[in-house]
């Protein structure tokens, strides 16, 4: 009787299942006989599944939901009521948006407690909270800004939505309680008083407070303090209502431009539809991707840091292999058994370290919520959509991480096997082709992404050109072994143990290359684009030159004079020259926001006729590149800049830091009623064409007026575009000159306490802002190049010391032989310092050579692209992150010193069985 298909199919699966079920016994009766094995893979797997899962919940408590968000704001209060327009509106359930109903006519009138209440139900009360406010004090000289919130802390309503921690609440306008942070960035004891910036008040501190919603520098101050004009988008009013919310309430507020929201859902609220017209952004599709790739560079480096424990698992176990096969187990059975031992210590490695994440996650909240997040975190929760996810991937990662052996399991020579005897499999080429392809494939789809500006594309080319050096690595590791017989004899075995145990030694490679390549190519980059940062800055004030500009109302009628500022200047600085600095502004303004813009006017003959059409083409961008009219004479400067100035040369010195023959120069000629520049192309037979456009927003079309004028050229000091009027120039084109501060120019940069007490000295006078401009930017790369090369140098040193401790441990009977035969009790230390140094070394210089070509092949990719485009940008030039360098080469010979002093000399004599 012939058996149907369904039966078949159904006794192909029964006989799967049971053979999993068998290779999982047989997995964990192994994971308990290979406690140090399994410990090292479970501390490989649990510790990336830790960090991932401390990151995940500590995420998830903090990401609030309304109804938490609602809590932290409200307290103990049933609503929120934001007053924002003088018409009616509508609004979602939860109140965070408003639509007006008609003219949209925003508030602009104060309103007070009784008109809230009188809105509301009988019994209701109310609150206002005013949740920003500025608030700037002076702390050792130095102007300090905080978050100021002012609401009645004596209030039980408004109390209920901060934590008083020490002192007592603010009973009067001269007094405030801060948080704790705010507290020791004022240096303050509680009682002591702190000054405003202007010094117009100062004010007691009796408290310390906590906002759950910020847990920054926050300062709560009183209503009746002195406080900026109010704004409808920075107050509301926190009610406690006799009832619940209802529609009809709802409804009367929306009528009147209020807004609603509380711990619920309003009821009457109108449900608003997402705009189906409104289309994805793009940057979110590039995002996933790019987090897609490096958790996929990720689970690599965890895969080639696992890989060599199971392969030399699977070298201990040859014989019980054989023994399965000679039992009848086929390739499939033997494939199952290793890769059981991937499922299961995946399993255990990723159950550990959810537990352990979730308790440091737990454990670490108060941190999490005061260094990090800023806010206190909703209600302990996890995460489970992604704790499931990184349980996946860490299984999916042993998994990974056994395939390899799993594969050469299923080849192995059963009578080999049975014998105790290692077998080397060949190597086929056919993975250095295919290597070799994925590189230049790779290399290629980085270089186009870098031309296209793409992240996602070039990590991509990168990550496809690492996995072609990992395909490589076996077969350099034996043309280096063949290159070893002229080496000494410890080195000598080292590469032959290497070449031999590929299956284990490639993956340790392979870990430190794609490390330290990253490390490197991600250091290049950052040091390149930390030089071109460099080259590219242009200060706008002469580096070491100070310039003062007021922070508060002069202690006087009008800003003080010149030369009382200039005595108090020279008590603390060796200025030589001070200032006035002033700006043009119009004169006789129509209305309070017309303004005016003044600028010089290039000759037709040396306009660049390539601006309408700078990107229509490539042969006009080749045409506008070649033409010099195209080319800025002066670099765009940063920082503080003053374009345009009125000024008689007084000024000059230390806004240009010109010679003083051009300076009197340039002062004779600003004096007679002319104007000075910096681009000499304004100029035209001795005279410059200025010209001043005055704005009517909303009365009517700008007015130019356009007078020429004798000229002169400033072409020494600071090489930026400046132009400076004279007063006449100034009142023909309907101008006229206010006072900004004033400019001082010193024969050094100011040091931090000159600074400090160039402001306490000028404070009598006016409360003054100190700009100086200190030179180039400092670099501040450096920390993140010596992070990235330690993180490279931890995997370095781990992959190395495993992949030596594996080597050592399969090499035992090698060490017999050589201790049979007289070698000396040194042989083995010497020989685990070659392993390490073949391990950490070849990797190491591998990844160097990989990183430094992969960020050559990026940068010269975007320069080409820039060298092709207009304007022209700066190029990045490749600059070699020698600290980076410095360590990963150190590193190597740290991980030899390790091995040689971890590793007993003594070499016992075993007998040999085969």
């Amino acid at each position: 009787m012939r058996r149907s298909p369904v039966r078949r199919g159904n006794g192909r699966f029964a006989g799967a299942v049971g053979s999993w079920r068998a290779a999982l016994r047989i997995a964990r009766r192994e994971a308990r006989r290979a406690r140090g094995r399994t410990a090292l893979v479970l501390a490989m797997i649990t510790l990336p599944v830790l960090a991932l899962t401390f990151v995940a919940v500590s995420y998830d408590m903090a990401a609030l939901t309304r109804g938490e968000r609602a809590a932290q704001r409200l307290g103990a209060a049933d609503a929120e009521l934001r007053w924002t327009a003088d018409t009616a509106v509508t609004q979602d359930p939860w109140g965070d948006n408003t639509y007006p109903i008609g003219d949209d006519e925003p508030r602009s009138r104060q309103v007070t407690a009784e008109e809230v209440v009188a809105l509301l139900p009988a019994g209701s009360r109310v609150a206002r909270v005013r949740w920003w406010v500025p608030f700037e004090v002076r702390v050792d000289d130095d102007l300090v800004a905080f978050h100021g919130r002012s609401l009645d802390l004596a209030d039980p309503l408004a109390r209920s939505t901060a934590r008083l921690r020490a002192g007592r609440t603010p009973t009067g306008p001269d007094e405030i309680a801060v948080s704790a942070r705010a507290l020791r960035r004022l240096g303050a004891e509680m009682g002591e008083r702190v000054s405003l910036a202007d010094g117009s008040r100062s004010y007691a501190v009796v408290g310390v407070v906590e906002f759950p919603d910020d847990l920054t520098e926050v300062v709560a101050l009183h209503p009746g303090a002195a406080l900026p004009p109010e704004s409808a988008a920075e107050e509301s009013w926190l009610v406690d209502l006799p009832g619940p919310v209802d529609a009809t309430l709802t409804d009367r507020l929306n009528a009147h431009g209020i807004t609603i929201s509380a711990r619920t859902p309003v009821p009457g609220a109108a449900v608003v539809e997402a705009d189906p017209t409104r289309t994805p952004v793009p940057g979110d599709a590039e995002e996933t991707g790019t987090v897609v790739l490096v958790g996929g560079l990720g689970l690599l480096e965890v895969v080639l840091m696992v890989g060599p424990a199971f392969a030399v698992g699977v070298r201990r176990r040859r014989r019980d292999l054989a023994l399965v096969a000679v039992a009848g187990g086929d390739a499939a059975h033997l494939r199952r058994i290793v890769l059981a031992d991937g499922v299961v210590l995946g399993v255990g490695g990723a159950a550990l370290g959810l537990a352990l994440g979730i308790a440091a996650a737990f454990a670490g909240r108060p941190l999490v919520e005061q260094y990090l997040f800023g806010a206190r975190a909703g209600g302990y929760r996890v995460f489970p959509a992604a704790l499931a996810l990184i349980a996946a991937v860490a299984v999916l990662a042993g998994v990974l991480a056994a395939l390899a052996p799993a594969w050469t399991a299923a080849r192995q020579d059963v009578v080999a096997g049975l014998a105790g005897r290692r077998t080397v499999p060949p190597h086929r080429r056919r993975w250095l082709v295919l290597g070799a392809a994925l590189t230049v494939v790779g290399s290629g789809i980085a270089a186009f992404g870098a031309q296209r500006s793409g992240p996602t594309v070039i990590l991509a080319g990168l990550t496809l050109g690492e996995l072609g050096l990992v395909f490589a690595t076996p077969t350099l590791i034996g043309l280096l072994a063949r290159a070893g017989r002229a080496l000494p004899l410890a080195p000598r075995i080292a590469l032959r143990d290497a070449s031999r145990n590929r299956s284990s030694a490639g993956p340790a490679i392979s870990a430190v290359m794609a490390a330290v390549a990253g490390s490197v190519a991600l250091g290049v980059y950052v040091a390149s684009d930390d030089a071109r940062t460099r080259a590219d800055w242009q200060p706008g004030l002469p580096p070491g030159h100070v310039l003062l500009l007021p922070s508060g109302p002069a202690n006087g009628v009008g800003l003080p004079p010149v030369p009382a500022v200039a005595e108090r200047v020279r008590a603390v600085l060796p200025a030589g020259s001070v200032g006035p600095v002033d700006v043009p502004i119009c004169a006789a303004p129509r209305e309070p926001d017309d303004y005016c813009t003044v600028t010089a006017m290039l000759p037709p003959e040396q306009v660049c006729p390539f601006e309408a059409e700078v990107f229509r083409s490539a042969a006009v961008r080749q045409r506008a590149l070649a033409d010099p009219r195209c080319r800025r004479p002066t670099p765009s400067p940063q920082g503080m800049y003053l374009p345009v100035l009125v000024d008689d040369g007084a000024a000059l010195p230390a806004l240009t830091d010109a010679s003083p023959d051009e300076v009197a120069r340039a002062t004779a000629v600003l004096r007679a009623g002319g104007v000075v520049v910096t681009d000499p192309r304004y100029l035209v037979d001795g005279t410059v064409a200025v010209t001043a456009d005055r704005a009517y927003p909303g009365s009517g079309p700008p007015v130019s007026t356009t007078v020429a004028v004798p000229g002169y050229v400033l072409r020494g000091g600071l090489p930026v575009d400046r132009l400076v009027l004279s007063a006449p120039t100034a009142t023909r084109l309907g101008l006229a000159a206010e006072h900004l501060g004033y400019a001082v120019q010193t024969d050094g940069t100011p040091s931090a306490a000159q600074q400090r007490r160039l402001a306490a000295e000028l404070r009598s006078l006016i409360p003054v802002l100190v700009e100086v401009e200190s030179g180039p930017p400092a670099s501040d790369q450096r920390p993140l190049l010596l992070l990235l090369a330690l993180g490279a140098g931890v995997i370095t040193l781990g992959a190395a010391g495993t992949a030596t401790g594996l080597a050592a441990a399969e090499g035992r009977r090698d060490l017999s032989t050589l201790a049979a035969v007289g070698a000396s009790p040194g042989v083995r230390r010497v020989l685990s310092l070659c392993q390490a140094g073949v391990i950490a070394g070849l990797g190491s210089v591998l990844g160097i050579v990989a990183g430094l070509g992969s960020a050559v092949i990026i940068l010269t990719s975007v320069n080409r692209q820039y060298a092709e485009g207009w304007p022209m940008e700066t190029p990045y030039p490749v600059v070699v992150p020698w600290p980076t360098l410095g360590v990963l080469v150190v590193v190597p010979l740290v991980a030899m010193l390790g091995a040689g002093l971890f590793t007993r000399s003594r070499l016992a004599v075993e007998r040999r069985l085969d």
